[in-house]
């Protein structure tokens, strides 16, 4: 509205504006455009909240049949992060979770290039691991123990494998077993197998 003429009605509020500090006119403008920024954030979080709720939903399909594959075999136990740290958590309640750590641990070395970092890495291990009287000494036998003593003069990739099989063996013929008997797991089928029923009778 223009308000060049004497007495209009827009003059005041011209005169007004004029009057104001620029601090408020700023002020003003400042929460126009964070009335526009949270406008926009509105919008853009019920786009996004609808997609992660299909994607949650597939989550969930895929974790319920990754949950019932733990059963199958420690092979499919081992393969699922998330069946590594149920494991894990199981085994602490047995004060064994050293045995998963070493097995997790020598899984990492193996993937190690540089022939220093191999070096330094077996011996870490193997002070944590595996001598006697180690802080977080795995249940192996004194002629394996000994075999990965000799190993470490020459460290390859390959030098915790004997010690290694030998502690997978005593997870999945000791530990495992165990954990599929466990109340934790137990819930887990119930609810990954409860969410595949409700699945099927909704489609």
């Amino acid at each position: 509205m223009s308000c060049w003429m004497p007495g209009c009605p827009g003059l005041s509020m011209c005169q007004g504006l004029a009057t104001l500090p620029i601090t408020c006119l700023e002020r003003a403008k400042d929460l126009k455009t964070r009335f526009g920024i949270l406008l926009h954030k509105s919008e853009l979080g019920h786009r996004i909240g609808t997609s992660s709720k299909l994607q949650l939903g597939s989550r969930q399909r895929d974790s319920s049949r990754e949950v019932l594959e733990w059963r199958e075999s420690f092979d499919q136990l081992l393969k699922s992060k998330t069946g590594v740290t149920a494991f894990h958590t199981f085994l602490k309640t047995e004060f064994s979770e050293e045995n998963l750590d070493f097995w997790l641990a020598c899984e990492d070395f193996k993937k190690t290039r540089s022939k220093t970092k191999l070096a330094s890495k077996a011996n870490r291990i193997f002070e944590e691991f595996v001598q006697s009287e180690a802080p977080r000494e795995v249940n192996i036998d004194h002629e394996t123990r000994e075999i990965t003593r000799k190993n470490l003069s020459g460290a390859t990739s390959a030098c915790f494998n004997e010690a290694q099989a030998k502690t997978r063996t005593l997870m999945e013929k000791d530990s495992y077993p165990r954990f599929l008997k466990s109340t934790s797991y137990q819930d887990m089928t119930k609810q990954a197998t409860s969410r595949g029923t409700s699945k099927r009778s909704h489609t």
